[in-house]
């Protein structure tokens, strides 16, 4: 995980902390960082798909036979 990942992620966390106010505002500001905080970590979690150079020739004559 990169270090600008962690570093932002624990912003957020600080920053929902800060905002524990009861008052409409700092609700809606806590609750938009939560789910930021959420959503990057559904994220992290994705495997990443490698991009392969390879090409299967199998698809391909499949794929070229549907477009005959």
């Amino acid at each position: 995980m990169p270090p600008t990942y962690v570093l932002a992620r624990d912003h957020l966390q600080r920053a929902a902390t800060i905002l524990q106010g009861v008052d409409s505002r700092s609700r809606q500001l806590r609750y938009i960082i939560e789910r930021t905080i959420s959503l990057m970590d559904e994220t992290r979690q994705e495997p990443r798909s490698r991009a392969a150079n390879v090409l299967d020739f199998a698809a391909f004559r499949e794929s070229r036979v549907g477009s005959d």
